[in-house]
C-alpha cells in the first residue's frame, strides 16, 4: 500500500511538473509570428519592438537570483505556484492593455513567473526524483519544447481562427498556464520541508565560491548565447543566403524540433554517467560544425547545417540535468540553479545584439558566424569542466 502510495504521489508531481514546463517558453514564441500586427495594433515603434526581445533574457537573468529566498521561506511548491499564477495573469492582461507600455510591463509580469518556475524545477526533481534525475530532467525538457514549438507553429492558424485578432491568438496560451494550477495548488499543501538548509548542512552553502557554479553558469550563458542566435537571426542568414522565406523558416523550425526527442535521450543517458564531460564537448562539436558550415556556404548543405545546430542546442537539456546532478541536496540545487541561470542569462544578453551590430558593420554574415565559432571554444571548456563529477 505505501509502495502504490509513493508511486501514486511520484506520478502527480511528475505530470505537475510536465504542466509547468509546457508553459516556460510559449509566453516567449508566441509573440514573433504576430509581432507585425502587435505593432500596428498597439502603435509600438521599433525600440519598444526590440525591448520585448531582450524582456525575457533579463527577467530570467534578474527574478530568478530572488528564487532560492522565496523557496527558503515559503517551499519551492510554493514559489513554482506563485510563478504560475504571476504567469497567468501576465499572459491574461498583456494582450488588453491597450497600449505598448502596458503589453511591455505585463510581458514582464509573465516572464517573472517563468523566471522562478525556471530555476526551482530542477529543485523538485531532486527532491522527488533522486534516483532518475536524468530520466525526469529530459522529460520535462522535451515539454519545454513542444510548448515552445506549438506557440510559435499554433499562434497564427488560431490567429485567423479567430478573425485575425492576435489578442485573442494570444490570450489563448493563457489556458495551458491555468490548467497547470491545480496540481501545484495541490502540491503547494503538501507540507514538505521548505527548500533550506539542510540539517546537516555543516554551513549554508555559498555557490558562488565553488567553480563548479562557475563552470555551470558559463556553459549555461555559452548555450543560451547560441540559442538565442539561432532564435534571432538563423531565418534571415539563411534568406540572405537565396533561400527562400517558407525553406529558412521549416530549416529554423527543425533546429527546434530536434529538441524534443534528444531532450529526453541525452538527459536520460547524461543522468546515468559519472561524468558528463564528454557529452558537452561532443555538442560542442557539432556546434562547431554547424556555425562553420554556415560561414563557409549557408546555401551548399543547409539542411546539415540546421541539424548540426539542432543537436548542439540539446545543451539545454544537458545542462539542467548537470545542475541537478552537481548539488547534493534539493536546498544546494535551488542555489546552484537560481547562480547558474542568473550568471548565464546576463552573460547571453549582449551576444544577439552584437552579432546584429557586427551584420550591420560588416554588410555580411562572415563576421558574426565567426564570432560564434569562436564562442564555442570556451562554451566546451565550460562544458567540460561543469561536466566532472563533483558535487557542492
Amino acid at each position: 500500500m505505501i509502495g502504490e502510495k509513493t508511486r501514486t504521489g511520484g506520478l502527480f508531481a511528475l505530470t505537475a511538473l510536465l504542466l509547468a514546463a509546457v508553459n516556460l517558453r510559449l509566453a516567449v514564441t508566441s509573440i514573433g509570428p504576430v509581432l507585425t500586427e502587435i505593432r500596428d495594433g498597439l502603435g509600438m515603434s521599433a525600440t519598444v519592438a526590440g525591448l520585448l526581445t531582450s524582456v525575457p533574457v533579463v527577467c530570467f537573468a534578474v527574478i530568478g537570483l530572488f528564487a532560492p529566498r522565496l523557496a527558503a521561506r515559503f517551499g519551492a511548491a510554493r514559489v513554482i505556484l506563485g510563478g504560475l499564477l504571476l504567469l497567468t495573469v501576465g499572459l491574461l492582461v498583456r494582450p488588453y492593455g491597450g497600449n505598448a507600455f502596458l503589453f511591455l510591463l505585463f510581458s514582464a509580469v509573465a516572464m517573472a513567473g517563468i523566471a522562478l518556475v525556471n530555476v526551482l524545477l530542477p529543485s523538485i526533481v531532486k527532491d522527488r526524483f533522486p534516483d532518475r534525475v536524468g530520466t525526469v530532467t529530459g522529460l520535462y525538457s522535451v515539454a519545454l519544447n513542444i510548448g515552445a514549438t506549438t506557440a510559435a507553429a499554433a499562434t497564427v492558424p488560431i490567429t485567423g481562427a479567430f478573425g485575425d485578432d492576435w489578442r485573442l491568438g494570444l490570450v489563448c496560451w493563457s489556458l495551458a498556464a491555468v490548467l497547470a494550477l491545480p496540481p501545484w495548488l495541490l502540491l503547494a499543501r503538501d507540507h514538505r520541508p521548505a527548500a533550506g538548509p539542510s540539517p546537516t548542512d555543516p554551513a549554508p552553502v555559498r555557490v558562488s565560491r565553488h567553480p563548479v557554479a562557475w563552470a555551470l553558469a558559463v556553459y549555461f550563458g555559452m548555450q543560451s548565447t547560441s540559442a538565442y542566435v539561432i532564435i534571432g537571426w538563423l531565418p534571415e542568414i539563411y534568406r540572405d543566403a537565396g533561400l527562400s522565406a517558407s525553406t529558412a523558416g521549416i530549416l529554423f523550425a527543425t533546429t527546434s524540433l530536434l529538441g524534443v526527442p534528444l531532450s529526453f535521450l541525452l538527459s536520460a543517458y547524461a543522468g546515468r554517467l559519472r561524468s558528463q564531460s564528454g557529452i558537452a564537448l561532443t555538442l560542442g562539436v557539432f556546434g562547431l560544425a554547424g556555425w562553420s558550415g554556415l560561414w563557409a556556404a549557408p546555401a551548399a548543405a543547409p539542411w546539415l547545417w540546421a541539424t548540426l545546430l539542432g543537436v548542439a542546442n540539446a545543451a539545454f537539456p544537458l545542462v539542467l540535468t548537470m545542475i541537478a546532478l552537481r548539488g547534493r541536496t534539493p536546498a544546494t540545487v535551488v542555489k546552484l540553479s537560481a547562480f547558474a541561470q542568473s550568471v548565464g542569462y546576463l552573460i547571453a544578453i549582449p551576444s544577439p545584439i552584437l552579432v546584429g551590430a557586427l551584420h550591420d558593420w560588416s554588410g555580411g554574415w562572415r563576421l558574426p558566424l565567426g564570432f560564434m565559432v569562436a564562442l564555442t571554444i570556451p562554451q566546451m571548456i565550460a562544458g567540460a569542466l561543469a561536466g566532472r563529477n563533483r558535487q557542492i
